[in-house]
Protein backbone atom coordinates (compact mmCIF):
# COMPACT_ATOMS: atom_id res chain seq x y z
CA UNK A 1 0.00 0.00 0.00
CA UNK A 2 1.39 3.38 -1.08
CA UNK A 3 0.09 6.45 0.72
CA UNK A 4 0.52 10.21 1.11
CA UNK A 5 0.18 11.76 4.57
CA UNK A 6 -1.23 15.29 4.85
CA UNK A 7 -0.98 16.59 8.43
CA UNK A 8 0.19 20.02 9.59
CA UNK A 9 1.70 18.76 12.87
CA UNK A 10 5.27 17.66 12.13
CA UNK A 11 5.41 15.36 15.15
CA UNK A 12 2.11 13.68 14.37
CA UNK A 13 2.94 13.39 10.68
CA UNK A 14 6.34 11.85 11.35
CA UNK A 15 4.91 9.55 13.98
CA UNK A 16 2.22 8.22 11.66
CA UNK A 17 4.76 7.74 8.89
CA UNK A 18 7.11 5.74 11.14
CA UNK A 19 4.25 3.65 12.49
CA UNK A 20 2.93 2.82 9.04
CA UNK A 21 6.39 2.13 7.59
CA UNK A 22 6.99 -0.37 10.38
CA UNK A 23 3.88 -2.17 9.15
CA UNK A 24 5.10 -2.35 5.56
CA UNK A 25 3.28 0.68 4.19
CA UNK A 26 5.21 2.78 1.64
CA UNK A 27 5.05 6.53 2.34
CA UNK A 28 5.30 8.38 -0.96
CA UNK A 29 5.13 11.87 0.52
CA UNK A 30 4.51 13.79 3.74
CA UNK A 31 2.98 17.25 3.43
CA UNK A 32 1.74 19.92 5.82
CA UNK A 33 -0.96 21.73 3.84
CA UNK A 34 -3.67 21.21 1.25
CA UNK A 35 -1.67 22.67 -1.65
CA UNK A 36 1.18 20.30 -0.87
CA UNK A 37 -1.28 17.40 -0.82
CA UNK A 38 -2.71 18.23 -4.24
CA UNK A 39 0.79 18.65 -5.67
CA UNK A 40 1.92 15.32 -4.23
CA UNK A 41 -1.08 13.47 -5.68
CA UNK A 42 -0.38 15.01 -9.09
CA UNK A 43 3.27 13.98 -8.84
CA UNK A 44 2.73 10.36 -7.77
CA UNK A 45 0.56 8.41 -10.18
CA UNK A 46 0.93 5.23 -8.13
CA UNK A 47 -0.60 6.48 -4.87
CA UNK A 48 -3.24 4.19 -3.37
CA UNK A 49 -4.51 6.35 -0.52
CA UNK A 50 -4.20 9.81 1.02
CA UNK A 51 -4.37 10.09 4.81
CA UNK A 52 -5.67 13.61 5.35
CA UNK A 53 -6.19 15.88 8.34
CA UNK A 54 -9.28 18.03 7.74
CA UNK A 55 -7.97 21.28 9.25
CA UNK A 56 -4.69 22.48 7.76
CA UNK A 57 -2.94 25.76 6.88
CA UNK A 58 -3.49 28.50 6.04
CA UNK A 59 -6.95 28.85 7.56
CA UNK A 60 -7.13 25.71 9.70
CA UNK A 61 -10.79 25.28 8.79
CA UNK A 62 -11.80 22.92 5.97
CA UNK A 63 -8.76 22.93 3.66
CA UNK A 64 -8.12 19.21 4.04
CA UNK A 65 -11.63 18.06 3.25
CA UNK A 66 -11.89 20.50 0.34
CA UNK A 67 -8.70 18.98 -1.06
CA UNK A 68 -10.15 15.49 -0.51
CA UNK A 69 -13.24 16.41 -2.55
CA UNK A 70 -10.99 17.70 -5.34
CA UNK A 71 -8.86 14.54 -5.26
CA UNK A 72 -11.90 12.28 -5.52
CA UNK A 73 -13.13 14.29 -8.52
CA UNK A 74 -9.83 14.53 -10.38
CA UNK A 75 -8.28 11.20 -9.32
CA UNK A 76 -11.12 8.70 -8.69
CA UNK A 77 -8.65 5.82 -8.34
CA UNK A 78 -7.06 7.43 -5.27
CA UNK A 79 -8.65 6.59 -1.92
CA UNK A 80 -9.00 9.21 0.81
CA UNK A 81 -9.13 8.61 4.56
CA UNK A 82 -9.96 11.71 6.58
CA UNK A 83 -8.89 12.18 10.18
CA UNK A 84 -10.50 14.90 12.27
CA UNK A 85 -11.35 15.97 15.77
CA UNK A 86 -14.71 17.27 14.59
CA UNK A 87 -17.42 16.44 12.07
CA UNK A 88 -17.41 18.96 9.22
CA UNK A 89 -20.82 18.55 7.64
CA UNK A 90 -20.60 21.00 4.73
CA UNK A 91 -18.00 19.18 2.65
CA UNK A 92 -18.49 15.78 4.29
CA UNK A 93 -21.94 15.50 2.76
CA UNK A 94 -20.49 16.34 -0.66
CA UNK A 95 -17.57 13.93 -0.30
CA UNK A 96 -19.61 11.01 1.01
CA UNK A 97 -22.61 11.69 -1.15
CA UNK A 98 -20.56 11.79 -4.32
CA UNK A 99 -20.05 8.04 -4.02
CA UNK A 100 -18.43 6.62 -0.93
CA UNK A 101 -16.16 4.06 -2.57
CA UNK A 102 -12.55 4.57 -1.48
CA UNK A 103 -13.58 7.03 1.25
CA UNK A 104 -13.07 6.97 5.00
CA UNK A 105 -13.87 9.47 7.74
CA UNK A 106 -12.58 8.76 11.24
CA UNK A 107 -12.52 10.88 14.38
CA UNK A 108 -9.00 11.06 15.83
CA UNK A 109 -9.94 10.48 19.45
CA UNK A 110 -11.78 7.28 18.51
CA UNK A 111 -8.77 5.66 16.77
CA UNK A 112 -7.46 3.52 19.60
CA UNK A 113 -6.17 0.32 18.01
CA UNK A 114 -3.37 0.31 15.43
CA UNK A 115 -4.27 -3.10 14.00
CA UNK A 116 -7.86 -2.00 13.46
CA UNK A 117 -6.62 1.25 11.91
CA UNK A 118 -4.45 -0.67 9.44
CA UNK A 119 -7.40 -2.89 8.52
CA UNK A 120 -9.42 0.26 7.87
CA UNK A 121 -6.67 1.75 5.71
CA UNK A 122 -6.48 -1.38 3.59
CA UNK A 123 -10.27 -1.63 3.28
CA UNK A 124 -10.57 1.95 2.04
CA UNK A 125 -7.59 1.60 -0.32
CA UNK A 126 -9.17 -1.54 -1.77
CA UNK A 127 -12.38 0.32 -2.62
CA UNK A 128 -14.39 0.09 0.56
CA UNK A 129 -15.81 2.69 2.91
CA UNK A 130 -15.08 3.33 6.58
CA UNK A 131 -17.21 5.98 8.24
CA UNK A 132 -17.15 6.51 12.00
CA UNK A 133 -20.65 5.95 13.41
CA UNK A 134 -20.42 9.28 15.23
CA UNK A 135 -19.90 11.03 11.89
CA UNK A 136 -23.02 9.39 10.48
CA UNK A 137 -24.97 10.19 13.63
CA UNK A 138 -24.07 13.88 13.47
CA UNK A 139 -24.81 14.13 9.76
CA UNK A 140 -28.17 12.52 10.38
CA UNK A 141 -28.98 14.87 13.24
CA UNK A 142 -28.02 17.92 11.17
CA UNK A 143 -30.18 16.99 8.21
CA UNK A 144 -33.71 18.35 8.06
CA UNK A 145 -35.00 15.66 5.73
CA UNK A 146 -38.17 14.25 7.25
CA UNK A 147 -37.43 10.74 5.98
CA UNK A 148 -34.49 10.45 8.36
CA UNK A 149 -36.69 11.45 11.26
CA UNK A 150 -38.84 8.40 10.63
CA UNK A 151 -36.03 6.04 11.58
CA UNK A 152 -36.37 4.42 14.99
CA UNK A 153 -33.47 4.74 17.46
CA UNK A 154 -32.42 1.15 16.72
CA UNK A 155 -32.61 1.71 12.95
CA UNK A 156 -30.42 4.80 13.29
CA UNK A 157 -27.96 2.73 15.32
CA UNK A 158 -27.89 -0.01 12.67
CA UNK A 159 -27.36 2.66 9.99
CA UNK A 160 -24.37 4.05 11.87
CA UNK A 161 -22.69 0.65 12.20
CA UNK A 162 -23.56 -0.28 8.61
CA UNK A 163 -21.70 2.82 7.41
CA UNK A 164 -18.48 1.38 8.85
CA UNK A 165 -18.63 -1.29 6.15
CA UNK A 166 -19.65 -4.18 8.41
CA UNK A 167 -21.72 -6.99 6.97
CA UNK A 168 -24.89 -8.27 8.61
CA UNK A 169 -23.00 -10.68 10.86
CA UNK A 170 -20.69 -7.89 11.99
CA UNK A 171 -23.60 -5.56 12.73
CA UNK A 172 -25.33 -8.29 14.72
CA UNK A 173 -22.20 -8.94 16.78
CA UNK A 174 -21.63 -5.23 17.42
CA UNK A 175 -25.20 -4.57 18.57
CA UNK A 176 -25.77 -7.94 20.29
CA UNK A 177 -28.80 -8.77 18.15
CA UNK A 178 -29.56 -11.58 15.70
CA UNK A 179 -28.76 -11.45 12.01
CA UNK A 180 -32.48 -11.84 11.32
CA UNK A 181 -33.11 -8.70 13.37
CA UNK A 182 -30.39 -6.87 11.42
CA UNK A 183 -32.01 -7.86 8.12
CA UNK A 184 -35.37 -6.60 9.40
CA UNK A 185 -33.91 -3.25 10.45
CA UNK A 186 -32.07 -2.80 7.15
CA UNK A 187 -35.25 -3.49 5.17
CA UNK A 188 -37.06 -0.91 7.30
CA UNK A 189 -34.26 1.66 6.83
CA UNK A 190 -34.32 1.43 3.07
CA UNK A 191 -38.10 1.42 2.93
CA UNK A 192 -38.31 4.59 5.04
CA UNK A 193 -35.53 6.31 3.08
CA UNK A 194 -36.92 5.20 -0.26
CA UNK A 195 -33.64 3.56 -1.21
CA UNK A 196 -34.79 0.07 -2.11
CA UNK A 197 -32.84 -3.03 -1.11
CA UNK A 198 -29.52 -4.51 -2.10
CA UNK A 199 -27.79 -7.69 -0.95
CA UNK A 200 -24.29 -6.21 -1.11
CA UNK A 201 -23.38 -4.47 2.13
CA UNK A 202 -20.93 -2.04 0.55
CA UNK A 203 -23.51 -0.82 -1.96
CA UNK A 204 -25.98 -0.33 0.86
CA UNK A 205 -23.42 1.91 2.56
CA UNK A 206 -22.94 3.92 -0.63
CA UNK A 207 -26.68 4.41 -1.02
CA UNK A 208 -27.10 5.59 2.56
CA UNK A 209 -24.18 8.00 2.35
CA UNK A 210 -25.38 9.32 -0.99
CA UNK A 211 -28.67 10.07 0.70
CA UNK A 212 -26.75 12.13 3.26
CA UNK A 213 -25.65 14.71 0.71
CA UNK A 214 -28.09 17.05 2.30
CA UNK A 215 -31.73 17.73 2.89
CA UNK A 216 -33.80 17.26 -0.23
CA UNK A 217 -31.11 15.16 -1.95
CA UNK A 218 -32.25 11.95 -3.52
CA UNK A 219 -30.20 8.75 -3.84
CA UNK A 220 -28.98 7.54 -7.16
CA UNK A 221 -30.68 4.57 -8.69
CA UNK A 222 -29.28 1.09 -8.32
Amino acid sequence: MRIIIAEDSVLLRSGMAKLLEDEGVEILAQVGDADGLLAAVAEHDDVDLCLVDIRMPPGYSEEGIQAAVEIRRAHPSVAVLLLSQHVVSRYAAELLGGGAAKVGYLLKDRVADIDEFLVTLRRVAAGGAAIDPEVVSQLLSRSSDSALGRLSPRESEVLGVMAEGLNNAGIAARLFITERAVEKHIRAIFTKLGLGQDDHDHRRVLAVLQYLRGSGAHPAGR
